[in-house]
């Protein structure tokens, strides 16, 4: 199956939904959005990432900035916060440089490295689309914590792209459906800028009725 671009999802996303659905859910079905510290210290990271004039050469080591990518088959697009293209016999032509070279696509987040796998998809369906775009295999790439200040390297095996195509195809099923999921209260809620758009704590397991809610609010 091929998504035609008008039916594109943002490849930002998909570290969104990994996180919380609902999350995801609340910034690209209803455009609802806040920034904390958190949100702030990432985007200020990824706009130092972004910074540059073009193309940068070191010896055998070319490094593209903010690079536009997009993935027909996984109906996504956005954009690589670093690819580092090496010189490799396994690699592509491009145009400008002699020789054949490898993609190599770099994240930048905020933080330490994390438990679960939603940065880690990110990073893959960055890959993806480079795959696509320009029909070389890439076998892995990484992710740079801006607290520890170093890179975690991250191998595309097949149980992650496995894991980041049903991520896909859950995300394009709702946004489809333009149906948010409910809130479930959980640890990752304590740093979510939207949280107090999100009201997880509507969504325990005890509901109230609404006559007990308002009765109690109005106490």
């Amino acid at each position: 199956m091929r998504f035609e671009e008008d039916d594109f999802l943002a490849l930002s996303g998909i570290q969104h939904y990994a996180f919380c659905p609902r999350q995801w859910a609340l910034i690209h079905i209803e455009a609802q959005w806040k920034e904390n510290y958190l949100t702030a210290g990432g985007r200020i990271l990824h706009n130092r990432a972004h910074s540059g004039d073009g193309p940068e050469k070191r010896g055998d080591l070319l490094i593209f900035r903010g690079l536009k990518v997009r993935s027909e088959e996984l109906g996504i697009s956005g954009e690589c916060d670093v690819v580092e293209f090496r010189q490799s016999g396994t690699g592509v032509p491009l145009h400008g440089y002699e020789g054949l070279w490898l993609p190599y696509p770099v994240e930048y987040k905020r933080g330490k490295t994390k438990l679960g796998d939603c940065d880690r998809l990110q990073l893959c369906a960055q890959a993806v689309c480079l795959e696509e775009m320009l029909c070389v295999k890439i076998e892995k790439g990484a992710l740079f914590y801006g607290e520890p200040r170093r890179r975690e390297s991250v191998a595309f095996t097949p149980e992650l792209r496995a894991e980041l195509w049903d991520t896909v195809v859950a995300m394009h099923r709702l946004f489809d459906q333009k149906r948010t999921p409910g809130a479930v209260k959980g640890a990752c809620c304590k740093s979510c800028s939207i949280q107090d758009l999100c009201l997880p704590g509507l969504g325990k397991a005890d509901k109230l009725s609404v006559i007990n809610y308002m009765e109690m609010n109005l106490e």
